[in-house]
């Protein structure tokens, strides 16, 4: 009995450490080894090291010199992902699609049929960090106007920051809001000496 007791406890313990220990550090020494970046959470630095965001979370912009991003239904909360579980016949729905259209239209001065889809309605997980290249078309006189720097130049920040389809099929070409919101502050002064 005292025997099998034994056999018992080690094979557990042996267990334990074997998936609870070994296998999650082998895992994560390949994903280091494979992934760097990636497995760090595809982190954006500055040139000082300091973490700006993850190129995988969006972000709030609300200045007019930002290209703002997709709306989250959880208000870009990284602890609680998710959307809004409304209907597309939901009233709360409905009515905060019609403000956000309400409010690009007047900030970005278009019609309500120029707007794409993407910008009035929140993504499922809440944190979509891309919109598609005519989400920032939309946008581009604002930015520009803002910075002060020609309608072109901003244009071609967004054609070099146009991911295209992955593997040239799977999804759309998309544009990631960060990236692009930092290009353009790294190039402020390029900008604006080029006008």
């Amino acid at each position: 009995m005292l025997r099998e007791v034994r056999r018992g406890v080690s094979f557990t313990v042996v267990t334990m450490l074997l998936f609870g220990g070994a296998y999650h550090v082998v895992l994560w020494a390949l994903g280091q080894a494979a992934f760097p970046l990636q497995a760090e959470g595809s982190l954006i630095r500055r040139d000082d090291g300091t973490v700006v965001g993850s190129r995988l979370i969006a972000q709030a912009f609300t200045g007019s010199q930002y290209f703002h991003s997709r709306p989250s239904a959880m208000d870009y909360s990284t602890a609680s992902t998710g959307g809004s579980n409304f209907g597309p016949s939901n009233p709360d729905h409905l009515t905060a699609m019609q403000e956000r259209l309400s409010a690009i239209t007047a900030r970005e001065s278009v019609p309500a049929s120029q707007v794409p889809s993407e910008m009035v309605t929140a993504s499922g997980g809440g944190l979509d960090p891309h919109i598609p290249p005519s989400a920032a078309d939309l946008q581009v006189r604002r930015v520009a106007s803002a910075r002060g720097v020609p309608v072109e130049r901003v244009r071609a920040l967004i054609d070099t920051h146009t991911e295209l389809p992955t593997f040239g099929f799977l999804g759309r070409a998309r544009v990631n809001v960060l990236e692009l919101n930092l290009a353009l502050d790294g190039t402020r002064g390029a900008l604006s000496s080029n006008r």
